[in-house]
């Protein structure tokens, strides 16, 4: 059962980022019109940069795509943190309503490395 309901979880996290990702390169759904100032401050400054969301996009695409698959899901979750990190400082700054599916992501992320510990012992030795 504890099986099924982490691989579960684990692809319900991909498939967040998968879409996200996506959504960067291919912009299929419109910013909401009630952004935050700050927020919409800090999207107009990313995208003055060209490269930089297509970037992330990337990562985010790379990151979910190789959770999906168990053989990879620790390369993945690796992947994964540095922009998790981001999520959680924008969103406890600037937007904190979005602060709580953050934190279930943050669960979900530890999770996935917790279960992949001996994997990452190789990194550090």
């Amino acid at each position: 059962m504890k099986t099924k309901l982490f691989h579960f979880f684990s692809g319900i996290f991909s498939l967040m980022f998968l879409f996200s990702g996506l959504n960067k390169l291919f912009q299929f759904v419109p910013i909401p019109p009630d952004l935050p100032v700050e927020m919409a401050k800090d999207n107009t400054a990313f995208m003055e940069i060209a490269w930089l969301m297509p970037l992330i996009a990337i990562a985010e695409i790379l990151g979910a795509i190789l959770i999906l698959i168990p053989r990879f899901r620790a390369l993945g979750a690796l992947v994964v943190f540095p922009l998790m990190v981001g999520i959680l400082i924008n969103h406890a700054t600037v937007a904190p309503d979005g602060l709580m599916m953050v934190l279930v992501l943050w669960a979900i992320l530890l999770w996935m490395m917790w279960e992949n510990a001996d994997k990452y012992l190789g990194l550090i030795k």
